[in-house]
């Protein structure tokens, strides 16, 4: 998931000095506010509290996530310590969405880069000249969605996925990350049809979708079939609204205010924010795929995912939005939620249309080289 947050919980210089100061202690239920305040102040900023029950239109699994009390202070996390705690996330749903979704699963390098293939059982013979391309989360730091992202799709499309595992920031900053994914497609063109690909990811993987996507077009390579870019930002020298309001588990759990400035500093190493491949929503869009933006209403990345989309449709190109109310960020990790089975079988229903629908004759070559 995305480096937002993770820059808050990353190990700082500061940190052995903060380490020695108390860490405050979580709010408890006689202090948490019982009614709606706000007070904007001179420069538009608000202060605010809000009493937010849960949408009654949400799955019984859901409302009981939701319920999940999180503190909302406590000490940083470093970034071993991250790493360490998604592994052990990742390594859990692996087997929960096997236990959904049969699949066949082997490693491989292509290019140098190390990839999860992930094949359904009993795939059919239509689909066997096709492929997703994945792209993970995890915040560029670690991945928390390899496995996540790669079994369910390759389930509800009956296509195969290669997962790529690029490498991590902060040891490989930006653009180590797109030009690890650009070789392996570079790789993949050689055996399918760029209309047999889709390129897809969440959070830090749908950034990194959309920085692809704008590299291919540099490059002069044909794009693939369609994008899925869910929960994303394309904006790394602005912060959106949503940022400011929600963490990982939406409403709960520990926010810091957004500082001004680069947005994950880790990521973009010494790249100037505004550059169009690290920040896409500063480059030229035109001639891109059909795509799927995916959110949801709790989202710290609502509004990036809102801001890209807009872009997209300036640009012309065939984009649809969904946000799934209420839920928080990547609620489609979650085996449990009959919303994250809806919203992967949404995504998987895209790619099919998208990878069986022909081109048009005579097509750029940032469409259909």
């Amino acid at each position: 998931m995305l480096a937002k947050i993770v820059s808050s919980i990353l190990v700082l210089p500061v940190c052995a000095a903060l380490a020695q100061q108390p860490a405050p202690k979580p709010t408890t239920a006689a202090e948490a506010p019982a009614r709606d305040t706000s007070y904007i102040d001179e420069k538009g900023t608000a202060h605010i509290t809000r009493v937010v029950p849960v949408p009654e239109a949400l799955s019984p699994e859901a409302k009981k996530s939701l319920s999940r009390a999180e503190p909302d202070q406590g000490p940083a996390q470093s970034l071993e310590e991250r790493r360490k705690m998604t592994d052990a996330y990742t390594a859990r749903a692996k087997e929960e969405w096997l236990k959904i979704c049969p699949v066949d699963i082997k490693d491989q390098v292509i290019e140098g880069v190390p990839v999860h293939v992930v094949t359904p059982q009993n795939i059919p013979v239509s689909s066997r000249d096709r492929i997703l391309l994945n792209l993970h989360g995890g915040g560029f730091n670690s991945d928390s969605g390899s496995w996540t992202e790669s079994i369910p799709l390759a389930w509800y499309t009956k296509v195969k996925v290669m997962a790529v595992l690029y490498r991590l920031a902060p040891e490989h900053p930006f653009p180590a990350a797109v030009d690890d994914s650009v070789a392996v497609y570079k790789a993949l063109l050689k055996d399918y049809k760029p209309e047999h690909i889709v390129i897809y990811g969440t959070s830090a993987g749908a950034i990194l979708t959309a920085e692809v996507a704008v590299k291919l077009k540099q490059l002069g390579l044909p794009q693939p079939a369609a994008l899925g870019i869910f929960s994303a930002l394309g904006d790394f020298a602005r912060n959106g609204d949503s940022i400011a309001m929600y963490g990982l588990r939406g409403l709960s759990g520990h926010l810091d205010s957004p500082e001004p400035g680069v947005h994950d500093s880790y990521y973009t190493g010494s790249t100037d924010p505004k550059d169009p491949v690290l920040s896409p929503i500063y480059a030229n869009l035109e001639g891109l795929p059909p795509t799927l933006f995916v959110t949801s209403g709790r989202d710290l990345l609502l509004s990036g995912t809102a801001n890209l989309h807009r872009a997209y449709l300036h640009a012309g190109v065939d984009a649809r939005l969904v946000v799934f109310d209420a839920l928080p960020h990547a609620f489609w990790y979650d085996t449990k939620l009959p919303e994250a089975i809806e919203a992967n079988q949404m995504m998987a229903d895209f790619f099919i249309k998208a990878l069986t629908t022909k081109r048009p004759a005579g097509a750029t070559t940032e469409t259909a080289k």
